[in-house]
């Protein structure tokens, strides 16, 4: 080959070199996918994702190998086939499996072939061969000399291939064995024989395949770690070491930073009053590295900061030094044409577009590693991004494995550490194939200690092994969140990992038709499903001050094969619920924890945040405010509001007392007192919610500036620095911020415990019948001073205290003692007290003012009340998924009169 020495490249713009085009003995003919994306029909050997592959080391020049190489599948790769022509025609870079690539079957073993032509221009430099990934094991020849084997399937990996090659075309081979159940690496859901929640395999070329001229001292990887603290960036320009290196920052095509030194060494590039990347300014400074030899890179980062700390008495995660809670989705990178690969760039794009526009600020992507462009699009985006290590097995550790797993697990980490989206890694799932969990999360740390490190989403649920308590998260896993998650320690932040898993079939749009299951009941239309995505995320919001909730993980962006939980059908054409119904919510759950709004209940206590008193609450006791702990049901009550709309400004907040109806907080000569709304108060009874230190600060409407603030146990109107005492600066913000969460008395109506009561229909037409129990289920029938004996005593009950809160209410046969009515399956019925959690939380009812009557609501089957239907009785939803759920009615059906006992 003729050498000649070219000068230094200039310029950040990429020149893709167009491929010379080359004979092939067989065709690209593409198979029928079981769904078709709006991208699908777009895919063709020209333009097979011809984008640049990795924005964060970005060459000018390059040559895209993706489009149509022969196929065929082999016994194993000890016979590659060079210099013979391959019968079939595969598209990479499609997985063998997917209809994109023209396969559509698994090889345990394959090779791959095609011919290319370096350009002259390419003269007197080194060429590298990249792949973005194959699964799992590589071997590569070129003109029939073997350059080079790996193994992993999700890192991308580089040969250089300059001393195999020839003048004019050159011959690639490429040998690929990928037994996918074998258990001895990472393969995250990808199966052989899928179902469940297990998906089709990928194996093969998955990722762009391309070539690129290098010098022979070249930069091989920019590990940058933004150091807001400094106002710079850390840069570690990975090369030979000891060459001379100069890094630039640039904004707006403006150097803002420059610094000189060598590789391998830190460099330090000041950022002077840097723009914080955050969800709400995701914004990107550009990055120029040069080597003495000439080689020039450009790429990217993000200026922000990560970590933990007790905001308000609770450990949060922390972003750029706040508190910013993480509502995110289960993204588990699977396409119905691509599988593993998405069709176009276009789509890997929208994919996180659509999530944004839900209301997202996150994505946990689910045991899988995505192409380098995924990222550049979170990064671009403002989506934060939890990164899984894809799995080796869906169950029990195999000891065998413990090598290639953590070997690829610290290539990802190496590979991906320069992601701005990037907030914390996950080794684990559930416990599958997890060994060695604390030691692995040291050997995490060892690689990367500038994220959080989450041992094992889902470390309550199924094969877990015990916590080692070492990692910064404790993830619970619970789809209907029908118990309370774990909180947080004192080193430790908590996060409710996957929940949700709500289902709807859509006709014409289903992996197999009628086949498609979800993680609980399937729901009938966009109604009805939007309505319970509110409904379990409205707890979620409960859960942020109450539980110390700091991020959520709904499942899931788009349905997954046969899983039809997504919002999205798998073909990504039809959105099963109401975008803006979906984001108004999440947006909701990210006011609540950033103390803009309070709610989602109109009951509410107010916690104490100021470290040393978080076990105290706002409460009113001879007419005056003050801090108290509380354990007596009177404190309760005290502590318990009701929050309304403003009186003297809607877009505000009043409290109104839980137990002295009509009697609202209001400031008066600098105190927070109770006082009855006699047409005079409104102003002084009217605080706008603003953001505190990890909750609440409660603004004064008509004296701004002054907040809400607990000073030795009382509490007054207060203003930093002002002439009182209660104005001393010292802990101000903690002691303005308020935790606002679920209410100390969780009832909204009083019921006479340890009374017998009858309940009465209120609905109009049936205000003659009753609630009753027989033959152990719930129903309402007519009752009458002339009714038997038997029906009388059947629709008695006494009410106790709720078994599973003391604020709610169960009730208790009369003429069964210790048969209570609970609901199993959403039907009511009367059963025996077995003393098990779920009973008492089946039998426990809080009862809150209804339509002329009581409604009594199950504090574990979320939005669902005590309803009759048809002469049956449910706990039922208004317009969930059941027909007992119908809308028609709902509020009338649900209110109950309590009225003497029959018996």
């Amino acid at each position: 080959m003729t050498r000649r020495v070219l000068g230094v490249l200039v310029g950040i713009l990429i020149a893709t070199t167009t491929v010379v085009p080359t004979a092939h003995a067989a065709e690209w003919v593409p198979k029928s996918p079981p769904l078709t994306t709006p991208w699908t029909s777009q895919v063709s050997p020209s333009n097979a994702l011809p984008e640049y592959p990795r924005p964060q080391l970005v060459r000018t020049e390059w040559q895209n190998l993706n489009g149509v190489w022969e196929f065929t599948g082999a016994p194993n790769l000890n016979d590659p086939p060079i210099g013979r022509p391959l019968a079939e025609g595969v598209l990479v870079p499609y997985p063998i499996e997917s209809a994109l690539s023209g396969i559509k079957r698994h090889e345990d073993n394959m090779f791959y072939r095609r011919t290319f032509t370096v350009p002259s221009t390419w003269n007197g430099r080194h060429v590298k061969l990249n792949f973005g990934a194959v699964t799992w094991q590589t071997r590569v020849w070129i003109n029939g000399r073997e350059v080079g084997a790996h193994t992993g399937g999700f890192d991308a990996f580089s040969f250089n291939i300059s001393a195999a090659l020839t003048l004019g075309v050159n011959e690639i081979v490429v040998g690929v064995h990928s037994p996918v159940d074998g258990s001895r690496y990472p393969i995250g859901k990808q199966r052989k024989t899928p179902g469940g929640i297990f998906y089709t395999a990928a194996s093969g070329i998955w990722q762009t395949v391309w070539l690129e001229p290098v010098r022979a001292e070249h930069i091989t990887r920019l590990d940058t770690t933004p150091n807001v603290g400094a106002s710079a960036l850390d840069l570690v320009v990975q090369s030979t070491a000891g060459q001379s290196v100069t890094a630039e920052v640039l904004s707006g095509g403006q150097v803002v930073g420059r610094q000189t030194g060598t590789t391998g060494g830190s460099l330090r590039i000041p950022v002077p009053n840097a723009r914080l990347w955050s969800p709400d300014d995701p914004f990107l400074y550009d990055l120029r590295v040069t080597l003495a030899s000439g080689d020039v890179v450009t790429g990217y980062f993000g200026m922000r900061s990560l970590g933990k700390a007790m905001v308000g008495g609770v450990m949060r995660p922390l972003l750029n030094g706040k508190f910013v809670f993480q509502i995110g989705t289960l993204d588990q990178g699977y396409w119905p044409d691509g599988i593993y690969t998405a069709p176009t760039d276009e789509a890997l794009r929208w994919d996180l577009e659509r999530q944004k526009a839900l209301g997202f600020n996150m994505v946990r992507k689910h045991i899988k590693v995505e192409p380098a462009r995924w990222f550049y699009h979170a990064d671009r985006l403002g989506l934060m991004v939890w990164q899984d290590m894809p799995s080796v097995d869906a169950v029990d550790e195999v000891p065998n494995s413990h090598a290639d797993y953590e070997s690829e697990l610290r290539r990802m980490i190496d590979q991906l550490k320069g992601i701005t989206s990037i907030v914390q890694w996950v080794p684990f799932n559930e416990g599958w194939g997890e060994y060695d969990a604390a030691r692995i999360v040291d050997l995490v740390r060892g690689i990367d200690n500038t994220r959080l490190v989450n041992h094992n989403s889902g470390s309550n649920c199924c094969v877990s092994d015990p916590d080692p308590g070492n990692g910064d998260v404790i993830d619970d896993h619970a789809y209907q969140i029908t118990t309370a998650t774990r909180q947080p320690d004192a080193n430790r932040v908590a996060v409710l990992g996957e929940f949700g898993g709500l289902g709807r079939r859509v006709v014409g749009h289903e992996y197999e038709p009628g086949n498609g299951f979800a993680y609980g009941a399937l729901y009938p239309d966009e109604q009805s499903l939007t309505k319970r995505y509110e409904e379990i995320t409205k707890q979620v919001a409960r859960m942020v001050h109450t539980r110390g909730l700091s991020a959520s993980i709904y499942t899931e962006p788009y349905d997954v094969e046969n899983e039809i939980n997504g919002f999205y059908t798998y073909d990504r054409r039809v959105l099963k619920m109401t975008e803006a119904r979906v984001r108004e919510v999440n947006q909701k759950v990210l006011a609540i924890a950033r103390g803009t709004a309070v709610g989602p209940d109109d009951v509410v206590s107010l916690r104490v945040t100021t470290s040393g008193f978080t076990n105290r609450y706002l409460r009113h006791q001879n007419g005056l405010a003050r801090t108290d702990e509380v354990s007596t049901d009177q404190g309760r009550l005290d502590a318990t509001f009701h929050v309304r709309p403003g009186l003297a400004d809607a877009a505000c907040l009043s409290f109104e007392s839980r137990n002295f109806p009509g009697q609202f907080l209001r400031h008066s000569n600098g105190r927070i007192r109770k006082d009855v709304n006699d047409g005079t108060i409104a102003a002084d009874a009217t605080f706008c919610a603003r953001e505190g230190t990890g909750g609440t600060a409660l603004e004064s409407f008509n004296q701004r500036g002054s907040f809400i603030r607990h000073y030795n146990e009382t509490v007054y109107l207060a203003r930093s620095g002002g002439p009182n005492p209660w104005d001393t600066p010292n802990s101000f913000a903690a002691d303005t911020t308020w935790a606002v969460g679920v209410a100390l008395w969780r009832s909204g109506a009083d019921l006479p415990l340890d009374q017998a009561r009858s309940f009465r229909v209120t609905t109009p037409g049936f205000t003659d019948r009753y609630l009753r129990h027989r033959d152990g289920l719930a129903r309402t029938d007519v009752v009458s001073g002339t009714s038997d004996g038997l029906l009388k005593a059947d629709a008695t009950f006494v009410i106790r205290r709720g078994l599973a809160d003391p604020t709610c209410y169960s009730f208790e046969s009369r003429n069964f003692p210790g048969n209570f009515l609970r609901h199993a399956d959403f039907r009511v019925r009367l059963n025996a007290n077995d003393n098990t959690d779920l009973f008492r939380r089946d039998a426990t009812f809080c009862a809150q003012p209804g339509a002329g009557g009581v409604r009594l609501e199950s504090v574990n089957e979320l939005g669902t009340n005590i309803r009759h239907y048809a002469e049956e009785v449910w706990v039922a939803s208004n317009g969930g998924s059941h027909t007992y759920d119908n809308p028609v009615s709902y509020n009338q059906d649900v209110s109950w009169t309590v009225s003497s006992p029959w018996a």
